[in-house]
Order: C-alpha cells, then structure tokens, then sequence
C-alpha cells in the first residue's frame, strides 16, 4: 500500500485526494465491526436469550436510536475542542472495547415451570458492550464522514463521486463482515460472531492512525491550546474533562439501551433541542442564501426519517422474516438468517459506482436530477422493495415457506433507494451547511436516523411474537409480515410522491447548488 501512496502526483490517487482512501479503509473496517454484529443482535436476543420480539426489537430500537443520536454530540464536541482525529480515535478505542465485550455470550435462557431463565450477568455485560459502541460510534461516524467532505474544495464536481467511493467501502466492510460473522455466530457461537467484529475495529483504528499525513491536517482541533486549559479542578484540563465525560456517558447509555420508552422520550426533548438551536441560527447568524439553503437541508434531512425506517426493517422485520418464513437456500448453498443482511452491502459495492458514473455523466450533459428527486426516487424505492415481498408472499411453497429470492428483489430495490439518497444526503450536509456548523449538521442528520431506528422498531412489533411461542405456524406467521410489509409500501410510496412534488421548490432555494 505504501508504495502505491507514492506517486507522481503528491495531491491525488486514481482521481481523488489520497486522504480518502484513508477514510475509506478506516470506515471499512469500523463497519465491518459494526455490521458483524447488527443481523445477529435480534436473533441472539430472540434465540439464545428467549426474549419476545417485542423486547428484543425494543433492544434493538433503543440501541440502534442511540447509536445514531449519539453523532450529535460527537460532531459538537470535535467541532468545538478536540478536532476531528482526537474524536475518531477515542471513538475507535471505545467500539473496539465494546465489540470484544460482545464476545462473552455467557450460558443460554432455558424455559422452565416458572418461566424463562436467562443469564443476567452475561445481559449485563452485554448492555455495557452496546454502550461502549453507541459512545464510539458518536465519536467516529461524524467525523470521519466531515473529513471526508474537507477534502474537496468547495463547488470541486468530484465531490458526490468521492462519497459515493466512501460509500462503497463502507459496504465492502459490511458485506464480508455479515457473511463471516453471520455464519460464525449462528454455527459456530455468537461469541465466534460478535468477537470476529471486534477485530475489524482493531484493524481500522490502526490505519487511521498510519494514515493522519494524508489527511492534510484537517482533523486536528480548531484550538489546540484550548485543551490543555484548566477546568477549576485540580488536574483536570478540558480534554481530559471530555474523556471522562465519555465514560459517565458509557454508564448512561448503559441504562438506556434497556429502556426503550425512555430513550423515545429523549429523542423528543434532543430534537426539540437541535430543531430549536437551528431556528436560532438560520434567522440570526445566516444571511438569505445561507438560510435557504439551510432550510432545504433541514428538510431533506426530515424526509430521511421515512426512509430509514424502512430500510432499518433489515435488522429487525426482514431478518425474523429471512429466520421463520424463507426457503434460507441461494444457489445450492444453506445460509443463515443474518447472512441475507450482506445482500444490500454485496448490491452497493456493484452498483455504486455505477451510480457515480451516472450522476457524472448526466451532470456533464446537464440531466442530473436535483439532490430533492433523488431522495424522492430513494424513498419510493425503499417501499417497493417491501412491495416485493408482499407480491412474494402469495406464492409459498408446500411447506408454507417463501422462496428467498424475493428477499434478495426487496434488498435490491432498497439498496437502489439508498444508492440515491444516503451518499447523496452526506454529500448535500457538506455543500449546504453553513461551514462552521458542518459537523452539528452530519450529527443531525444522524439524529434523524435515531429517530427512524426507533421508529422501525415500534412499526415491526406489529408482526412480533411472544417468547416462548410455538413458532411453526407459518401461515400465521407470514400473514402477519405480509401485513405489516403492505404499509410500508403504501407509506414509501405516499412519502416519494410528497417530495417529487415540492421537489421545485426546494430545488429554486438550494441557489445553483444541486
């Protein structure tokens, strides 16, 4: 890799800043760690530790909602003081604690004559384990996504297309990590599985650090003196003040990963708070092209909600689906309920530079769509994947099981929408933030997924089944998802065609920005 990094050209590589494949490796490595255990997070829940959909989903809520409200505190606090390499760092330290955690699974829940018998001490250590890696993640996702984007400068066309490669690594990571990791954990032991990830974090954070020469100083603090100042403790100086913050913050979300109804009340009073603090800086520090284009931003980063909850069915709906209701053979070859997570990571690493040959070329013959439609397109897609397996569902097989390529059509479809909103929102955080509040802008955008995980979870419960339950009833079984999947569909078509619709206006207030 060294000698690859010297060439002749001391600015780029392959057409992009070198720094990107630096953020590149590192995001494909933090995410192969964090997608190695997210398709077996339910399962192990509802398997090993006999827990009820509806608790395991509500698990799986409040961790996946904090683990993408958590950005917008690690985006403020990079931003404001210790820079954007200080934050990734710390992030990576605390997510490679928290994925080694996961590895102890400890001894399996057994059904007894008065109830359900499950291992509080291994649950214990393992809602510490979330917690570590809700801290990390709020730390490192921000801010990696932001160096990304200082690498370009401003108006630079290459921009959307260097996401979209970031965007693709990310997935790389993803793909390997849900097969590997998927299989592991459900033959081999969930502690195979959860403790594979963790290693993958290991492996990241050691090339972001090799890499900081590439990153052309963009992740150090705005302030560095402002460190080392003094808080009125004896021996506590700013930063060190913010790492042990991030330890109580550790205890607290502790707590709050097993307290779903809590962690919904926060989401509210946080957004109120953000929603509020924005208010206040679009009419006060924003003159009229900075508001508009702010106030475009505000609203895509809104629409956003509808599609993650959708696509955050994933890990929760769609992999109970893959479990209990599909024919698990591709090809010839068995696979687990979590390796049918790795589909929407395999079709974004083949489509997504095409994707970004698209964009470009149609840019260079001035029929790119605006950044609004391609959101539009996005969420319309991310319904009639569900709208794939509601037309699936009414072709079981004798047994009563649906053949899994129906499946494999609505990731299909899903990872399209995604290809045309995700990459494109990170991008658009970038282009339309007002500078000095970019990293506050990717922690809300971030903040809006919270709110979609959390939602997902709620909205999936209605095909959940109690703990315990005799589960071969497949006729039940796939009515209740087939239900379920029918108004996702109606909601992703209703909510595309809103913002095709207003898609003019947003699109007149972007002022030459796409």
């Amino acid at each position: 890799m060294t000698s690859t990094l010297t060439t002749d050209n001391p600015q780029d590589l392959w057409g992009h800043p070198k720094g990107l494949y630096i953020c590149f490796g590192t995001e494909l490595w933090e995410r192969f760690s964090f997608y190695g255990m997210k398709y077996l997070l339910l399962l192990y829940l509802t398997k090993y530790h006999l827990f009820s959909d509806a608790s395991g989903l509500g698990v799986l809520g409040s961790y996946a909602s904090l683990v993408y409200a958590m950005p917008v505190l690690g985006g403020l606090i990079a931003d404001r003081f210790i820079g954007m390499r200080k934050a990734v760092t710390l992030g990576g330290i605390l997510l490679v604690a928290g994925h080694l955690g996961m590895a102890f699974e400890g001894e399996a829940a057994r059904e007894t004559t008065d109830g359900i018998v499950r291992d509080e001490q291994a649950l214990s250590i393992f809602y510490l384990s979330l917690a570590l890696i809700v801290v990390g993640v709020g730390f490192l996702k921000p801010n990696i996504s932001t160096v990304v984007g200082k690498l370009y400068a401003e108006g630079d066309p290459r921009r959307d297309a260097g996401f979209t490669i970031f965007y693709m690594g990310i997935n790389v990571g993803a793909f390997t990590a849900t097969l590997l990791c998927g299989w592991l954990g459900e033959v081999y032991g969930w502690s195979w599985g959860f403790g594979a990830a963790g290693v993958g974090m290991i492996l990241g954070l050691i090339l972001f650090q090799w890499g900081q020469k590439y990153l052309m100083g963009h992740g150090e603090a705005a302030d560095p003196d402002q460190l080392s100042r003094p808080t009125g403790l004896p021996g506590l100086t700013i930063e060190r003040a913010i790492y042990l913050g991030s330890g109580l913050m550790v205890a607290i979300v502790w707590q709050l990963v097993q307290l779903t109804d809590i962690v919904g009340t926060l989401l509210d009073l946080l957004s109120l708070i953000v929603l509020g603090g924005l208010a206040w800086f679009l009419f006060f520090r924003c003159d009229k092209v900075e508001r508009d284009r702010m106030f475009v931003l505000i609203v895509l980063t809104l629409s956003t909600v509808i599609f993650w909850a959708l696509f955050e069915q994933a890990a929760g709906s769609m992999t109970l689906y893959a479990d209990r209701v599909t024919d698990k053979m591709l090809f010839g070859v068995p696979l687990t309920a979590a390796q049918f997570g790795a589909a929407n990571a395999l079709f974004i690493f083949l489509l997504a530079p095409l994707f970004a040959l698209l964009w470009t070329r149609l840019n260079a013959r001035g029929w790119e769509p605006s950044t609004p439609i391609k959101f539009a397109f996005g969420i319309a897609q991310a319904g009639l994947g569900f709208g794939a397996l509601v037309y699936g569902a009414q072709f079981p097989d004798q047994a009563g099981i649906v053949s899994a390529w129906w499946l494999v059509l609505a990731y299909l479809l899903h990872t399209m929408g995604e290809l045309c909103l995700s990459p494109v929102g990170l991008s658009a955080v970038t282009k339309l933030a007002v500078p000095s509040v970019v990293g506050v802008m990717m922690g809300t955008w971030f903040l809006a997924s919270a709110y979609s995980s959390y939602v997902a979870a709620q909205i999936a419960t209605i095909a959940a089944r109690p703990a315990g339950e005799d589960r071969l009833n497949l006729t039940e079984a796939l009515a209740g998802y087939t239900d379920l999947f029918s108004q996702l569909l109606a909601i992703g078509l209703i909510g595309g065609a809103a913002l095709l619709v207003l898609s003019p206006v947003l699109k007149r207030m972007m002022h030459g920005i796409r």
